[in-house]
């Protein structure tokens, strides 16, 4: 299923296709059936590489360690973050990273681009955004460490330094190297645009080859990342029972509140992206909400190297051909975000592909549908 969605998206099109998210280590597991980078699965990625190359397209993996954002059953341990305490979007209590663990996930980086060299990847994504491990020792909301990592924006940055130093390394002068972080975390006690700006100075500092400019905490503000609303009768639907059934509970009764709504709309963090461009002479990536041909030449036009999509592609895998021969200029995608509902325990796939749903869950659909239209 992996492969062939990497080759389908290849063959519609796209200049790159990422595998995401693969941890660096089993600890960074955020779901069960993630990747995880170790030597046993090199041959399986080689073999999409190679399919991925034979479409004409490049191949990336965007490589990363969730932190405090899983749960034992998952990752086989007591979570660990930048520090400890309780993390309600698991639930789950969590322990701080000692530092000799801290070291240990930096040389977990470094051998897991090792890893994505032999398998034949042509560049690496390291993800330090969304509240992700990296993004939690950045942000003040989740460190609260008074040693060298904690405190002060400097020592903040610390441990992100010392993994793009060992990506770097190891990702030598044959590998593309770009980071997605974040312009914001998207509440009040969160980073806010003139740290972020101070992180990619220095990520620019520290020559990574380009960065992807996101937003958004998954365990506070997930909905920044993606905009629109969360269908949360999908979501507690498709939601493991066994694992996750007080977070299925708490879904049914104060969904909402987990989980708020923030208005989509197309294009929707470029006006940010456009101020961070303003300061940084490093190649820039956008993403967010880039589902018609307008908004991506008005990305490239401004000056963006590239852009990303999501799940424009998962609702049409030859989208990118499409807009290039003129069959179509606008997606198909409706924004109710039933593709991300779902992937708790089954493939991202877009409503429109899977036949028949459930009456509730049509209804769903339909009213968010509407909403965003």
């Amino acid at each position: 299923m992996l492969k062939d969605y990497h080759v389908a998206v290849s063959r519609g099109g796209v200049g790159m296709t990422t595998l995401a998210y693969a941890s660096v280590c089993q600890s960074g597991l955020s779901f069960a059936n993630q990747l995880w980078m170790r030597e046993e699965i090199v041959p399986a990625l080689k073999d999409i590489t190679d399919a991925i190359h034979a479409q004409g397209a490049k191949a990336s993996i965007q490589l990363g360690h969730c932190g405090n954002m899983t749960h034992r059953a998952t990752c086989g341990c007591k979570p660990v973050g930048a520090s400890g305490g309780f993390n309600l979007y698991s639930p789950t209590f969590v322990r701080k990273l000692r530092k000799e663990e801290i070291i240990q996930i930096v040389e977990d980086y470094g051998n897991a681009v090792l890893l994505a060299r032999k398998a034949g990847f042509d560049c690496v994504e390291i993800h330090a955004g969304h509240g992700y491990l990296i993004s939690q020792f950045l942000s003040p909301y989740t460190n609260h460490r008074h040693d060298e990592f904690g405190g002060s924006l400097d020592n903040r940055m610390r441990f992100m330094r010392l993994v793009i130093n060992k990506v770097m390394e190891c990702a030598k002068d044959d590998m593309g190297v770009i980071v997605k972080m974040n312009m914001t975390d998207g509440f009040r006690r969160g980073m806010q645009e003139d740290e972020c700006l101070l992180v990619a100075k220095e990520l620019e500092r520290l020559k990574v080859h380009a960065l992807v400019l996101s937003s958004g905490f998954v365990s506070k503000a997930p909905m920044e990342v993606m905009r629109g609303s969360m269908p949360i009768r999908t979501l507690a639907h498709y939601m493991d029972m066994k694992h996750f059934w007080w977070l299925k509970l708490m879904l049914r009764l104060c969904g909402r509140m987990i989980i708020p709504t923030v208005p989509y709309k197309d294009a929707f963090f470029l006006e940010r992206a456009r101020r961070f461009k303003q300061e940084l002479d490093i190649p820039l990536i956008y993403v967010g909400g880039m589902t018609s041909k307008d908004n991506m030449e008005q990305v490239l036009n401004d000056g963006f190297v590239a852009l990303q999509m999501a799940r424009a592609l998962v609702h049409d895998t030859d989208f990118v051909n499409k807009i290039k021969d003129g069959t179509v200029t606008c997606s198909g995608c409706r924004h109710s975000n039933y593709c991300i509902g779902r992937m708790y325990t089954l493939e991202m796939k877009c409503n429109r592909c899977v036949g028949d749903l459930p009456e509730k869950l049509q209804k769903e659909i339909d009213k968010l549908e509407k909403r965003w239209e």
